[in-house]
């Protein structure tokens, strides 16, 4: 059974994250962490902290830096972390935060072993089951005009309205997140938030979970789910739809013409003995009663059949 709305997600709504965050940035003094946490402060982010170790005590263009996220978090109270730091650096920079009292935690890095997001995973759920991982591999989330953690450009999502009705988006791959997102503000759809879950094998958060979210939110009224090949996400997302989900949807499953056994991009969209195909994905998601675009641009322009009969 989806728990209650609490009275603080009434008053702010969207998912995940809203304009009351407070985000650190590991890795705010290399080159990724700056341009995009910077990007994200710009947007109107609460970017309050960076964490370098051995680079207490300098600044990126007014934002402090800290050599640890527990020093970090003492501080300035943050409560989400961004993670852009190399692959090898990564599982030990997700279980700092985690240690350190971190709710959220977004990881963009894209290279991570399965075996390290794996353990990983397996200590997240074992000793902070209060902490939620976005990623690795993912371009992070946005509540438009309320909170970016990642690398989406916040110029291509369109605003929420108070009344609505506002559309939800997860999806597993990044460029396609972009696309929905840019296709549904020419359409003039407003966006409650936009999570991108990763492509990786063993992501943090899954479609269930955003699902779940957006399911429970008043201020998403519709939702769009972008899959691919390879796993088994998009038909355990199909059943948690039959039973759980009654906001209308649509969805795009990328990879319809790809050969069985060749990894397609990401790490995890491969079809393998028979299974994780995208035709069998749609399949399921239509019976859940989900409509199904053959490419984004389709699924976008089914969602505004949807948001029309609001």
């Amino acid at each position: 059974m989806l728990q209650s709305i609490s009275q603080e997600r009434i008053n702010n709504m969207a998912i995940f994250v809203n304009e009351n965050t407070k985000v650190l940035v590991q890795g705010l003094t290399g080159g990724q962490g700056r341009f995009h946490g910077l990007r994200n402060r710009d947007y109107g982010t609460q970017v309050v902290a960076g964490v370098t170790p051995g680079k207490a005590g300098q600044d990126v263009e007014g934002i402090p830096v800290y050599d640890s996220v527990e020093a970090a978090v003492i501080a300035t109270g943050a409560t989400a972390s961004f993670i852009a730091v190399p692959p090898k650096a990564a599982p030990a920079a997700i279980l700092e935060a985690a240690r350190a009292g971190i709710s959220f935690i977004v990881c963009i890095t894209e290279g991570v072993p399965a075996q390290d997001e794996a353990r990983v995973f397996a200590n997240l759920q074992r000793d902070f089951p209060k902490t939620r991982l976005l990623g690795p591999n993912c371009p992070g989330i946005i509540s438009p005009g309320k909170c970016n953690i990642g690398i989406t450009a916040g110029e291509i999502a369109a605003l929420p309205t108070k009344h609505g009705p506002n559309v939800g988006i997860v999806s597993r791959s990044g460029t396609l997140t972009y696309q929905a997102l840019y296709e549904l503000k020419q359409l003039n759809i407003g966006v409650s938030t936009c999570v991108g879950i990763g492509g990786d094998p063993v992501p943090g958060t899954s479609f269930v979970d955003c699902l779940a979210e957006f399911q429970a939110d008043p201020e998403t009224h519709a939702i769009i789910m972008i899959g691919e090949i390879g796993g088994t996400a998009e038909e355990e997302a199909a059943e948690f739809i039959t039973n759980h989900v009654t906001k209308p949807m649509s969805a795009y499953i990328a990879g319809v013409t790809a050969p069985a056994g060749k990894k397609m991009g990401h790490a995890g969209a491969i079809v393998s003995g028979g299974k994780g195909t995208a035709q069998g994905k749609m399949d399921a998601l239509r019976s859940a009663g989900v409509m199904i675009g053959l490419n984004p641009t389709e699924a976008c322009d089914l969602m505004s059949q949807i948001v029309a009969g609001f």
